[in-house]
């Protein structure tokens, strides 16, 4: 039985593979798609996630837009990361299909609330819709099995120097999250930053030759480019969200460690640090499955036989 997922993202390079991952596995079954601002302002996330499911052929996965900013901070966006579009590089089919007339939280609640079998979100953007769901609807909690979320770090952050992306856009909506008791698992910087595609892994997705492997190895030529500065480190360009739907269909891959994890809302310097407990220094229990490590190689042959799922269509 396939499990069912809402993903909620921000698309973003690595969004967008993660949606192509998930398309391409038959272990999920995708029953909506929202989106939030994060990594372009909110008219192109929803935009790019249109144009994406146009492209995979999947007109019939409803997609519905999410909160425009943070709950309560101005919008911070990483078009220096993405591009102007969002999904700068390949060259993309424009949408073929409008988005739902209502908005994500609406498409959530429907979706969970209709479905025989918990749902999983699995958020890749900043948590702000998530926030705003488990706010709005806490009757449906125990219909959600889980939250696998791309975001935080127990080491330094990428935006800043204590915080990752997507917590410090919206540290009060992770906050609402990581206190709503519904099980988490996070896939932080910790292990995405070990999930590096390198140039010859490119190559390889290239040679598939479907249509959907090239628009992947052009998102990934284009990703690569921000990721070349010497101040990373990095051999490749970390595919941070497809790590959550690796998770999801191949957990082998990983190694995990149950933490309390809390979110620093008011630090001058610590704006949207994750706060993990690694070492069971307080006494708060855990609440968080921290993915602390991956087995690259076999993420980077998920990634290649999923992909060749195209060329059977």
């Amino acid at each position: 039985m396939s499990r069912p997922i809402i993903i909620d993202c921000d698309p973003g390079h690595d969004d967008a593979i993660a949606l192509i991952l998930a398309a391409a596995s038959p272990e999920l079954e995708v029953l909506a798609v929202t989106t939030s601002a994060g990594n372009q302002t909110p008219d192109k996330t929803l935009n790019n996630a249109l144009r994406i499911l146009t492209l995979l052929g999947r007109t019939d996965i409803p997609v519905a837009g999410g909160a425009a900013k943070p709950l309560a901070r101005e919008l911070i966006i990483a078009d220096s990361v993405h591009g102007e579009t969002g999904l700068d590089g390949p060259i993309l089919p424009l949408p073929s299909f409008a988005p739902q007339p209502c908005d994500a939280i609406t498409l959530m609640a429907e979706k969970i609330s209709h479905s025989p079998e918990p749902v999983t979100l699995v958020p890749t953007g900043p948590l702000t819709n998530i926030a705003l769901f488990l706010a709005a609807h806490p009757e449906l909690h125990d219909k959600i099995e889980r939250i696998v979320l791309m975001g935080g770090t127990a080491r330094e952050g990428n935006w800043t120097p204590a915080a990752e992306f997507n917590i410090y856009v919206d540290p009060e909506a992770a906050d609402i999250v990581f206190k709503s008791g519904v099980p988490i698992t996070m896939c932080g910087l910790d292990v995405t930053h070990k999930a590096q595609i390198m140039h010859h892994d490119i190559d390889l997705i290239k040679e598939i030759d479907n249509p959907i492997s090239t628009v992947v190895g052009d998102l990934l030529d284009f990703f690569m480019i921000y990721h070349r500065d010497p101040k990373w480190g990095f051999k490749g360009a970390p595919l941070h969200d497809p790590c959550t739907i690796a998770w999801l269909i191949a957990p082998e891959l990983f190694v995990t460690h149950d933490c309390w994890v809390g979110i620093e809302t008011k630090g001058e310097f610590t704006q949207g640090m994750t706060i993990v407990d690694y070492y069971e220094l307080t006494d708060n229990p855990a609440n968080t499955t921290v993915v602390m490590d991956i087995d690259r190689q076999g993420f980077v042959d998920l990634l290649i036989d999923r992909l060749r799922f195209f060329d059977q269509e």
